[in-house]
């Protein structure tokens, strides 16, 4: 990379810092940069320092926000009433993008992880105590991800919500749809058997 000059290296190494850029990409990135009108590589520049002093964590439900409070949280359409606990803002967006879901959401910002030193007080678990206390919500969906992380964290939570005056419910998980039964996991095709319903 010494045939580019020290600035243009530079770039390159930041770029390939970034998830799923590899230096190629990052190469390339840098080159269109380059060859960018000035505005908008300052256009560019200012989105990635706007976004680093304005976005903070939603006061509510810990997802992302320019505001205390979301957009979500915000929305009196929404349910009140449906609390969806789910890991991080990614399972946030995967839901939301199913658009079969219209209540609100708590982020616990990660699942327990005792290897990793992670416990119940690095996660946001007595906000969602604090919400439930408030009267609101009805139904607890735990949408924590399916790996033992996420399981562990389902069933601690279910065990302290048993005396809550909630419903407490956890999304159903098996076998994709067209998915081939014999390239699926063990613990999945498990959960598929345990979770089976009458055909209708």
């Amino acid at each position: 990379m010494l045939y580019y000059p020290p600035s243009i290296r530079h770039l390159i190494r930041h770029l390939s810092a970034l998830p799923g850029i590899g230096e190629k990409t990052a190469e390339r990135l840098a080159l269109h940069l380059i060859r960018a009108r000035k505005k908008d590589a300052e256009a560019l520049a200012y989105s990635i320092l706007n976004v680093k002093e304005q976005v903070r964590l939603c006061s509510r439900c810990f997802g992302l926000s320019d505001t205390d409070v979301c957009g979500i949280c915000n929305n009196s359409s929404r349910d009140a009433a449906l609390l969806c606990v789910v890991e991080s803002v990614s399972e946030m967006i995967a839901i939301e993008r199913s658009g079969a879901y219209y209540g609100r959401y708590h982020i616990l910002q990660g699942a327990l992880s005792p290897m990793d030193g992670i416990g119940p007080d690095d996660l946001r678990i007595a906000e969602l105590l604090s919400r439930i206390g408030e009267g609101e919500v009805k139904e607890v969906i735990l949408a924590t991800n399916t790996h033992l992380e996420g399981e562990s964290t389902a069933r601690y939570l279910s065990e302290l919500l048993e005396d809550q005056p909630v419903k407490v419910t956890r999304i159903a998980s098996g076998v994709p749809l067209g998915g081939d039964l014999k390239y699926v996991d063990q613990l999945t095709l498990k959960r598929a058997m345990e979770t089976r319903y009458v055909f209708e």
